[in-house]
């Protein structure tokens, strides 16, 4: 049989099958190795000149992000004696005023890790403070986020991914917090046990599932061992993982200023400024923790004692982020009712699970609330001036105001103590004050921030003061001003500013009804939300100041000639 002629043209399966001519790495050693396997320097060649812009507001993420880090870090230290067990021991480590005292294993371990372990208590403080500092630096950005609109589109998923950060940090810090199972941290879950109670119809059930029947039952500190060494840190190591990626991905904010629009980023490159930068501040923030947790006890177990249902540690307090709660419960009335044989304790639900529920909903809920009130629909990857947004700022102002007063009606026992003033005075006081002093601070606050709008719209227009006084001839005094540079011109006029939205009409000439675009509603929240914002300077008023701010510069140098002429004559 002839053979079949050679085929010239190749097939698409062919193709595909045909292997890929691999490039050797230019990189020697074992960066070269793996670059030749996972392709490592394409992916870094863009990665690494990333841009990120230099402002001190943006450590505070990274304040949150290390401190993670160091609390994985020490935690796995911690693992490895402590006993997540509720087992009733005698004690016999070497804190001699414990010995023979019943306790848990929980307890016990934990005192074998503060009296016998090598630096087992420098890294049980460390670890107590870095899961303060954690959720601080959390709070703080998250504030920033908001004040700066850092929320907008497209970060508004990266927002919600924020809010689900801070919910999981308060998890996480209140389960560490009752691991060590002495009197205060059994009070603390003695509190926990009383929300869930709380919770109309389900109340008592859901208490039952938790605790694995009556408080405090026998399994309450396996399952909070459980969550907060496996599943709250995966849940946080992933939206940490997913939140950094939506960085990279959006690119950074940078605030406002010369060359800083909405298409560019200006700043350093990842490597090597920002990752030296980053690098240092990292072990800027670890020697910190590490003298804290050397230096100021937080957490002496060993002055408390064991948990026992019957007792309560006088003057106990949460760790601060959850002193908002204990707070509201505390100034709260006693208000009950009692429907169809069952008890609706409103005194304890509505200012706790109620309350962190509302302030949740309220954070995830606020990037759509304001688009939809400026009918915003643009990305913005330049950020606000707090001063430029009042109605927002001054929000933000009285919910913290409102947050502070919870804190202090969470401590209102050593304030009295403390300062000797009377409890239930300073609970009647709270009372009026967390409705009234978070009014009087969103007014305060929208009002300064007009006047600084309107100090700045001055100093656009008329520049800033010279310092010399002229005398005219009439006999009137007066100061001539300098122009500002174009830079700074720039940076105080280059925010956007929303107009009012207005209702439409609800009928056509025909008298037909039809769908409006903008609600009757929408339209009065929006001009409570934008109409106070003072209007920026028009290319008019520009034009007429800059030559006003020549004859500035004349009337300074005329002032100084004679200035100068007069001292010669003398």
């Amino acid at each position: 049989m002839a053979k079949p002629t050679i085929i010239t043209e190749s097939s698409p399966a062919l193709e595909a099958e045909e292997a890929p001519v691999t490039k050797k790495s230019p990189v020697a050693g074992p960066l070269g190795w793996a670059d030749d396997r996972l392709g490592l320097a394409k992916l870094g060649r863009g990665n690494l000149r990333k841009v990120f812009p230099d402002h001190w507001s943006f450590l505070l993420g990274e304040v949150a992000l290390y401190s993670f880090v160091i609390l994985l870090l020490t935690g796995v230290f911690l693992t490895i004696w402590y006993k997540p067990s509720m087992a009733e021991i005698e004690y016999a480590g070497s804190y001699q005023l414990m010995k023979g005292i019943p306790m848990s294993e929980a307890l016990s371990s934990t005192l074998n890790i503060s009296f016998d372990v090598r630096g087992g208590l420098l890294v049980r403080q460390i670890h107590h403070w870095a899961a303060l500092l954690f959720v601080a630096a959390a709070f703080v950005h998250m504030l920033r986020v908001f004040f700066t609109g850092a929320f907008r589109k497209p970060r508004e998923v990266n927002w919600l991914i924020g809010v689900g950060l801070l919910s999981m940090s308060l998890i996480a810090g209140f389960a560490g917090y009752s691991l060590p199972d002495d009197l205060l941290s059994g009070t603390g879950l003695r509190f926990v046990d009383g929300l869930i109670r709380s919770i109309p119809i389900i109340g008592t059930w859901a208490e039952f599932f938790v605790f694995g029947g009556q408080f405090p039952g026998d399994i309450i500190i396996p399952r909070l061992y459980m969550v907060h060494i496996l599943l709250v840190p995966g849940l946080l190591l992933g939206l940490i993982s997913a939140h950094l990626a939506l960085v990279v991905y959006h690119k950074h904010t940078q605030y406002p200023g010369p060359g800083r629009t909405e298409n560019n980023v200006v700043g350093y490159p990842l490597f090597p400024v920002y990752m030296a930068k980053a690098g240092g501040f990292f072990f800027v923030v670890f020697g910190l923790l590490v003298l804290m947790g050397g230096l100021f006890q937080i957490n002496p177990v060993w002055l408390y004692g064991p948990y026992d249902p019957a007792k309560i540690t006088a003057g106990s307090q949460p760790d601060w982020y959850m002193g908002f709660v204990e707070g509201a419960i505390r100034i709260v009335p006693n208000w009950e009712t009692h429907i169809w044989g069952t008890t609706w304790s409103w005194n304890v639900f509505v200012p706790g699970l109620g309350m962190m529920g509302l302030l949740f909903g309220l954070l995830a809920a606020w990037p759509f609330v304001e688009a939809w009130l400026t009918g915003d629909k643009r990305e913005h990857h330049v950020l606000d001036r707090p001063r430029n947004v009042p109605t927002r700022t001054a929000l933000g102002v009285a919910g913290i105001t409102a947050f502070s007063l919870f804190m202090i009606g969470g401590g209102n026992d050593i304030i009295a103590t403390r300062f000797r003033l009377d409890l239930n005075a300073i609970t009647l006081f709270l009372r009026v004050a967390v409705f009234v002093l978070p009014v009087i601070a969103f007014l305060i606050t929208r009002r300064v921030c007009i006047g600084l709008q309107r100090a700045d719209k001055e100093r656009v227009l008329h520049g800033s003061e010279s310092g010399i006084i002229s005398r005219a001839p009439d006999g009137g005094y007066s100061e001539p001003h300098l122009p500002i540079s174009v830079d700074e011109q720039y940076t105080l006029t280059s925010h956007l500013q929303h107009a009012v939205l207005e209702a439409g009409p609800t009928a056509d000439e025909n008298g037909i009804r039809i769908k409006q675009k903008v609600s009757p509603l929408r339209a009065r929240l929006s001009r409570w939300f934008l109409e106070h914002d003072a209007a920026k300077p028009t290319a008019a008023e520009l034009e007429e100041a800059a030559s006003h701010g020549v004859g500035g510069v004349r009337e300074i140098e005329a002032a100084e000639a004679r200035a100068l002429e007069e001292s010669s004559n003398r």
